[in-house]
């Protein structure tokens, strides 16, 4: 296919409809087999006026690119929309090859981050660990690593889409909005692995925000079952992600959705401590407790658990908004393990509340930020993307 669209603002069309157009360019030559590619002009910078990327199942992504691509020609870019090449199947050995993260810079990829063999690869592998289509994911993603925050998922949202076969290994349930603007909840299960896997599939969505709300070890005096726990910062023992991100780069939560999670404690008048969050990929760290000790003591750690800086460290690679809303369920420094009988009373007394805290800061982010949280302090000074911020 040798056409190609061309919208700029004029007066003779909207820009809804021009948008809409062009994403039914993108579907219509992911449909005939073409990776599509974007190209926009951007008059506005210096540094960065020309930017363009190539999409795989673009239709995945429409409502964002809707969004970001409005935002582009209401702000006077020229946005075209042309076929690439050829879209390989999975078992080409070139599509392999096209996967390694490891031959580009982030920093300097312009208009998304991901290459069309990998978005295509980890859209289908969404509906394989989760066992809903990749397009069903709403902008905004709970993870839990527990059924009970599934259950008083779908307690409040009955109409919830699911997994559409039994077994699948991240169960994902889904509150659609017409707007694509809804909530997602993922039952990642336990480990730094798993957290790993779904978020670097999960990013290809370019999601507006990422929120674990597990639970985890309170490790001070003060701390009693039920206390909540907001990530202020991370000690990251997981390891998972150390070649890709050195342990000496800085991983913070955003901190909007830090002060939207800090507000929506407050009003529910819940018991909370913020602080750093010790991630382990040891569940048994008890049985060897030299190092992580004075690791926790070190940081002045206020929990443990083997999810949250895994989560957060991927959000930062892929310049996702992401917070973390822990659940105090033992003190393992206290005397207090968790043990099977208490820790099932204590899960049925604490899901509702640790899901509703959570779903009332994503309410306000959805009505404070309808087009995403600002993200300057993911972004690289070099590394313009959708946004139309002058500087870029």
């Amino acid at each position: 296919m040798d056409a190609e669209v061309t919208k700029k603002r004029t007066p003779s069309q909207s820009i809804a409809s021009a948008v809409d157009e062009l994403l039914d360019a993108l579907g219509s030559l992911d449909a005939e087999g073409w990776y599509p590619a974007i190209e926009v002009e951007r008059p506005w910078s210096t540094a960065n006026p020309r930017i363009t990327g190539e999409f795989a199942r673009p239709d995945a992504i429409r409502g964002y690119l809707h969004r970001e691509l409005s935002a582009l020609l209401k702000a006077g870019a020229t946005v075209t929309v042309r076929a690439s090449r050829r879209a390989p199947a999975f078992d080409d050995p070139a599509f392999f090859a096209a996967l390694d993260e490891d031959r580009i810079d982030l920093r300097s990829k312009k208009l998304f981050l991901f290459g069309p063999e990998r978005m295509a690869l980890s859209l289908d592998r969404l509906s394989h660990y989760c066992g809903t289509p990749a397009e069903s994911f709403q902008r905004h993603v709970l993870f839990t690593n527990y059924a009970m925050h599934v259950e008083s998922f779908r307690e409040r949202f009955p109409d919830a889409e699911g997994p559409s076969r039994p077994g699948v290994q991240m169960p994902a349930w889904h509150h659609r909005t017409p707007h694509g603007d809804g909530v997602s909840l993922v039952n990642i299960g336990v480990g730094p692995s798993n957290a790993k896997t779904i978020t670097d599939h999960l990013a290809v969505l370019r999601p507006d925000t990422m929120i674990m709300i597990g639970h985890c070890g309170g490790l001070r005096n003060h701390q009693a079952r039920g206390d909540f726990v907001l990530a202020t910062a991370y000690q990251r023992a997981d390891h998972v992600l150390d070649e890709v991100l050195p342990i000496e780069i800085p991983v913070i939560p955003n901190h909007r959705l830090n002060t939207f999670l800090l507000d929506s404690l407050d009003a529910a008048h819940a018991r909370y401590r913020l602080g750093v969050v010790h991630t382990t990929d040891n569940r048994n760290w008890e049985f060897n407790q030299g190092r992580t000790l004075a690791l926790m003591k070190g940081a002045r750690s206020i929990a443990v658990d083997m999810e949250s800086a895994t989560i957060a460290a991927n959000g930062f690679r892929y310049r996702i908004p992401n917070a973390t809303l822990l659940c105090v369920s033992d003190k393992p420094l206290h005397a207090d393990p968790k043990l099977s009988g208490g820790a099932q009373s204590f899960y049925e007394a604490s899901k509702r509340g640790h899901l509703g805290i959570a779903l009332a800061a994503l309410d306000r982010v959805r009505r404070e930020y309808p087009n995403g949280l600002p993200n300057q302090d993911l972004r690289a000074a070099d590394e313009p993307l959708f946004g139309v911020d002058v500087e870029s």
